[in-house]
């Protein structure tokens, strides 16, 4: 396991769930890119880094889409749900 280097940004609530649930359910970063794209999302690495990150906002779109692709209710990755 990669220690961090850097602290969580502040732009968003939802990346540190959403690195834990793809990590948990065996998901690469690439993996889920290739399902945000076949969504219609214009997503690249990098941005999916500094969303786990906490250091790029997200979207309405982009939320639902994380949601339905990971399995769980966007209350889950706003952290309204356990």
């Amino acid at each position: 396991m990669v220690l961090r280097k850097s602290p969580y940004g502040t732009k968003n609530k939802i990346g540190v769930r959403v690195a834990r649930i793809r990590k948990n359910r065996g998901m690469k970063q690439n993996q889920l890119l290739a399902k945000l794209q076949l969504m219609g999302l214009d997503f690249s690495k990098p941005m999916l880094s500094n969303l786990e990150r906490q250091r790029r906002p997200v979207t309405d779109f982009e939320l639902d889409a994380l949601a339905d692709i990971l399995g769980v209710s966007v209350d889950w990755l706003l952290g309204r749900e356990e």
